[in-house]
């Protein structure tokens, strides 16, 4: 059920969205599709190929929904097991240490400071975000919404999994806390 709460932040955060990012068209390639896999991963498995650019859901043996996404930069990119611990609708961010180094400019309103900015349409984490771990510690790395939808199919991010908004709330209300993600 639906809390006022995230009623409100939800209609706010709608009525804020430019026009133009709302109007992009995703490829089609790219938009979630159900797809064959190989049977070597379990329903309610994530998989991620990033040089791809798809994320997998398998919903039974050797089916899986299929979401275009955005990755990491080159050495920038996650790999290896973690499994989601947090969920969070219209998440709050803020840049790690590491990413203010190599980009001050860019996140200037971080710098020397403890500054987190609120969700909401204008966050770079969107609507929802499904944080990793590894051995009970956040990885830092996240599948989240995008502020940048045109990202979708490229190697431009500081490391996470980049998905269009509406597509992140669709794999969000998928998959429960302990699922596991694997990134190859």
């Amino acid at each position: 059920m639906m809390k006022r709460r995230d009623f409100l932040a939800a209609g706010v955060a709608a009525a804020t969205v430019p026009a133009a990012a709302s109007a992009f068209e995703v490829n089609p390639k790219f938009r979630p599709q159900e797809v064959r896999i190989s049977s070597q991963y379990a329903p309610g498995q994530l998989l991620i190929l990033p040089r791809a650019h798809f994320l997998y859901f398998i919903t039974e043996p050797n089916k899986a929904l299929r979401y275009g996404v955005g990755v990491g930069k080159a050495g920038l990119e996650f790999t290896g097991k973690a499994t989601i611990s947090v969920k969070k609708k219209w998440p709050t961010w803020r840049p790690t240490n590491e990413m203010i180094e190599r980009e001050p400019h860019t996140y200037s309103k971080f710098v020397n400071n403890d500054y987190v900015q609120p969700g909401g349409a204008d966050n770079p984490l969107g609507s929802r975000a499904l944080y990793l771990f590894q051995n009970g510690r956040d990885t830092y790395f996240r599948i989240h919404g995008t502020t940048a939808p045109r990202s979708i199919g490229r190697s431009v991010s500081n490391g996470c999994i980049r998905m269009i908004n509406e597509h992140v709330q669709d794999l969000y209300e998928r998959v429960p806390i302990g699922t596991v993600v694997t990134v190859l």
